[in-house]
């Protein structure tokens, strides 16, 4: 069995990691150096790094962070936000990512995602969908969910699902799933969207937002069975650890490293 992952998520913006609830009220979380290497002694699996600024300016400061990082933590490395070219790519990962994740750069231009796998591997590229619940209509059989661009303020109107197969068909080698009703709320994944999003896509699914207790965290890699699992605010505000999160996901017989 393909052991479960658990991977902070660093939401950096200024040089400082921050943290909202629905991807609004934006609140000081800490220097993101120290984060990472208290991650990294916990036993994270990866690290996560996302520029909620995705400006130029934000991102060279987060690239930056990210040196400093990867002189200092052992585990792999994601960076997220202001990716929009092979380039942008690059830069990252020089500075020392694994990997990078893409969402408003793919979705304004899939082709981005294969341009990106031919130059590094489809296991370098990960494709982030920023999904939000929207109710079809008083007939309709279910919900859906749409992919939200520009750090959840825009909806694309792109169903996340269909997104999801096609993004993988070009080249995103995994996904990170937000769930933008579910962020910051301590409430819970959405289950339902992991649950759809792992049965149309071949690849690894990281679910993120919502993760409020060590139940929550280990029922999302339990059923529907993400492939890893996201967390923020818990983390960062000292209400868990890592390896209390490990500790309880084997107590529940789930393979973690």
């Amino acid at each position: 069995m393909q052991a479960k992952r658990i991977i902070p998520c660093l939401d950096v913006d200024d040089g400082r990691v921050v943290k909202g609830i629905k991807f609004k009220g934006i609140q000081d979380a800490g220097d993101p150096v120290e984060l990472a290497r208290r991650y990294n002694d916990e036993g994270a699996d990866e690290l996560t790094f996302l520029d909620i600024g995705a400006s130029y300016k934000s991102r060279a400061t987060l690239l930056d962070v990210v040196r400093r990082v990867a002189a200092e933590v052992f585990i792999p490395l994601c960076v997220g936000g202001g990716i929009r070219t092979v380039e942008d790519m690059r830069e990252a990962m020089n500075a020392g990512a694994d990997k990078v994740s893409v969402c408003t750069s793919a979705l304004k231009r899939p082709e981005l995602l294969s341009e990106m796998a031919r130059a590094y591997g489809s296991q370098c590229v990960v494709l982030s969908i920023d999904a939000k619940r929207a109710a079809l209509g008083r007939n309709a059989s279910r919900s859906a969910w749409t992919a939200y661009s520009h750090g959840g303020r825009t909806d694309t109107g792109l169903d996340a699902v269909e997104w999801a197969v096609k993004a993988v068909e070009l080249g995103a080698g995994e996904i990170l799933l937000n769930s933008i009703d579910a962020d910051g709320t301590g409430g819970g994944y959405d289950l339902e969207l992991t649950r759809m999003i792992l049965d149309a896509v071949p690849v690894p699914v990281i679910a993120s937002g919502g993760a409020g207790n060590l139940e929550q965290i280990a029922g999302v890699l339990e059923s529907p069975g993400a492939d890893a699992a996201l967390v923020a605010s818990l983390l960062h505000f000292g209400k868990t650890t890592i390896r209390e999160i490990k500790e309880y996901a084997k107590s529940k017989g789930i393979c973690v490293r």
